[in-house]
């Protein structure tokens, strides 16, 4: 969640019926007829304002009638309508096609076809509108009254910001409109069974420049051909099993138009999602990175690089930045001064400990050398706030405390206002040290000292690993609940175990802070039906008093969640039930995931599956949603069991596959220096390429 809106989205009008188009730093909000209307949350967006708030098309004065929407890529769709025929004739023989790319602006193609035996001639007008209001504004229903100035030019429309110098957009269009303030028309003669199209392309001006139109198809930077390249630069997915192999073609489509590329170094970094959070996000982006790690490692290298710039160095209790501190989410909109002091805000207890673990994981899987040796540095000083600042009162467990009412009240991946509570509905007072930040501590802890052995620090190494084993004995003394066999979701301000049942500790079995001896009744308490809603895990057990399963954070089912629950039960596989349960909640998930065509969301109501067949969409889920599209991702890697050690030379796998997964195969895998095949069905695995001095441990 963002903190320029410490409550779960609002409704965009129109519901399921809006259409959104993404790819990099542009979204575009229509309705089903690829109109954009005043007054609702359309419009186009474009480095976090919206630069259209008006796009409607009319023939002869009339929206034309919907037929269908193509969507052929998540940036570019196809509407199909009519004009409706004259009142007492059966049929209509005119067809308006609109086809719309998004990337640098917008390129939309107007086709009129004429499909009777008489030429027929028709008006079309584009009615146009800017308000050029923040994405926050408009995502909270305070965009109103507008800032855009419009002015007709011998070469198009321009539109301009009054409010913030130098932003702006200009429409230029074919077939000789006429050009008025507010709108393009033509008036034209469409041959019988012939056709009319213009060209209209509606170009951003951010600091006086304007952006580049990159929308032929053959130019390296349009959306088609970087798709293109991902895809060819990325692992090829493929899985027999019935409706996976959809999943796994979407997923790549989606981390594809969802990365951000930075011009100043030549990286790419994910976004959290879209339509609201097209900005980098420490959590998101961190944990998105290392579900992606199976399709593409430069991914994590970028979004590390981009972190690191934004590190805290100094201490802004406006914006919560702490030495060291990784941030939360960075904006460019014309209200992000206002809100936050700046463009960055730090306010999170999760990202900083993730960006040691993902650290520390990109050298397991062979991301050079030389610049995670660049990045050092970066985890020192977060590792650092960890003992200082994101320990408030010296406890040893990182806890959080917004400084100002601006901040989040809640500073984890539940960061709702009513996201933290006990299980009779009280809520948590701050400082608040959530259970799964301090199982990212211990792994990061351990990851560091990973890096310190390899670079021959042996007594950096020892203390780093004798920290994360005093904080696994003292994290199980102080959090675990023996009368509900469960792990506290937090501890208060007064220490008190925070007593409802969550879904949280499922990421305390991924980072391995669970001893063995506490797994068994873990897997069996978040196997129950409480929390499985048979979809996936609620968020919250349905006995807590604050159980809504329409609830953001507070009974609802998150994609991401049950998956990093399913690759820690797999981490315990030894454990009994852990695999059992583990390909229930895997199973449930990827089910849900085509119910919504193939793409997760970034989360969907928790309602039990006895009661609702189908799973029940919350209506203002991100989608397509970073770590929700990479978490059929981390599923099939944690069913694979694929663990790589590319400085020792080491692939271990250890296939667990359901059956109804069928032949999952990964082609063109790359680890360092190594490219490999792997095919795997069941617990059988077959590995190619893999260079001979290597090692393969198959489990």
């Amino acid at each position: 969640m963002s903190v320029f809106n410490a409550g779960p989205p609002v409704l965009i009008e129109g519901g399921a019926g809006v259409v959104t188009l993404v790819e990099g730093g542009a979204f575009c909000l229509s309705d089903q007829l690829g109109d954009m209307h005043s007054g609702t949350a359309h419009g186009l967006f474009y480095r976090d304002a919206r630069i259209l708030s008006r796009w409607e098309l009319r023939v002869d004065g009339q929206p034309p009638e919907q037929l269908s929407v193509v969507l052929r890529e998540p940036f570019r769709a196809r509407f199909v309508a009519r004009k409706p025929p004259p009142h007492g004739i059966a049929d209509a023989t005119v067809l308006v096609q609109r086809r719309r790319m998004i990337g640098e602006g917008m390129r939309e193609i107007i086709t009129v076809r004429n499909l009777g035996d008489e030429d027929t001639a028709v008006h079309v007008t584009l009615g146009v509108d800017a308000d050029f209001a923040d994405l926050f504004a408009v995502k909270e229903g305070r965009a109103g009254g507008g800032s855009g100035e419009t002015a007709a030019t011998e070469d198009g429309l321009r539109l301009t910001d009054r409010t913030r110098h130098g932003r702006g957009v200009v429409l230029t269009a074919t077939g000789n409109p006429e050009i008025q303030p507010g709108s393009l028309a033509w008036r034209v003669v469409v041959l019988a069974h012939g056709s009319w199209c213009t060209v209209v392309h509606c170009q951003p001006i951010l600091d006086h420049r304007a952006a580049p139109m990159n929308f032929d198809d053959g130019d390296e930077e349009s959306p088609a051909h970087k798709i293109r390249r991902w895809r060819a630069s990325t692992t090829t997915l493929t899985a027999s099993g019935a409706g996976l192999n959809t999943i796994l073609q979407r997923t790549e489509t989606d981390l594809g138009v969802l990365r951000l590329d930075d011009p100043s170094d030549g990286t790419s970094y994910v976004a959290a999602g879209a339509p609201w959070f097209m900005a980098l996000f420490g959590r998101d982006s961190l944990l998105t990175s290392w579900m992606a790690l199976v399709l593409d490692s430069d991914l994590a290298l970028g979004t590390l690089r981009q972190l690191a710039k934004l590190q805290g160095v100094e201490s802004n209790p406006i914006t919560e930045e702490q030495p060291g501190r990784i941030m939360h989410e960075r904006r460019h909109g014309p209200g992000s001064d206002r809100v936050l002091g700046g463009t960055v805000y730090y306010g999170t207890a999760d990202a900083t400990p993730l960006f040691v673990m993902l650290l520390a994981e990109c050298r397991r899987w062979g991301v050079d050398g030389a610049a995670l040796a660049q990045l050092l540095p970066a985890a020192d000083a977060a590792l650092a706030w960890i003992d200082s600042d994101g320990d408030l009162d010296g406890d040893g467990f990182v806890e959080y405390r917004r400084k100002t009412d601006r901040g989040l009240a809640n500073q984890g991946w539940k960061d709702s206002w009513d996201a933290i509570s006990f299980a009779d509905g009280h809520l948590a007072e701050p400082p608040i040290a959530l259970c799964e930040v301090q199982g990212y501590v211990y792994a990061a802890r351990l990851g560091r000292a990973e890096l310190a052995e390899a670079a021959g620090d042996h007594h950096a190494a020892e203390r780093l690993r004798a920290q994360a084993a005093e904080l696994k004995t003292r994290f199980d003394e102080a959090f675990w609940m023996p009368d509900q066999g469960c792990y506290a979701m937090a501890l208060d301000g007064t220490k008190h175990p925070v007593d409802v049942v969550s879904s949280n500790p499922g990421h305390c079995l991924w980072t391995g802070i669970v001893p063995d001896e506490r797994a068994a009744e873990l897997i069996e308490r978040l196997g129950a039906a409480d929390l499985d809603s048979g979809f996936g895990l609620c968020t919250l057990s349905s006995t807590a008093r604050r159980f809504n399963p329409m609830g953001y954070h507070t009974g609802s089912v998150w994609p991401h969640d049950t998956a990093i629950a399913v690759a820690g039960l797999l981490r315990y596989a030894h454990i009994p039930g852990a695999l059992e349960l583990s390909v229930r909640l895997a199973t449930g998930l990827l089910e849900a995931i085509l119910e919504f065509g193939a793409r997760p969301p970034e989360l969907f109501c928790g309602f039990p599956r006895a009661e609702f067949r189908s799973p029940v969409p919350y209506p203002t889920s991100c989608s397509p949603q970073a770590w929700a599209s990479a978490a059929p991702l981390l599923l099939m890697r944690s069913f694979l069991g694929l663990t790589p050690d590319v400085p020792a030379r080491t692939l271990t796998i250890a296939p667990r596959l359901p059956e109804r997964a069928g032949t999952i195969r990964l082609t063109d895998l790359r680890l360092g220096p190594a490219t490999v095949t792997i095919e795997a069905r069941g617990t059988d695995a077959k590995v190619e390429g893999l260079p001979p001095d290597w090692r393969l441990n198959q489990l």
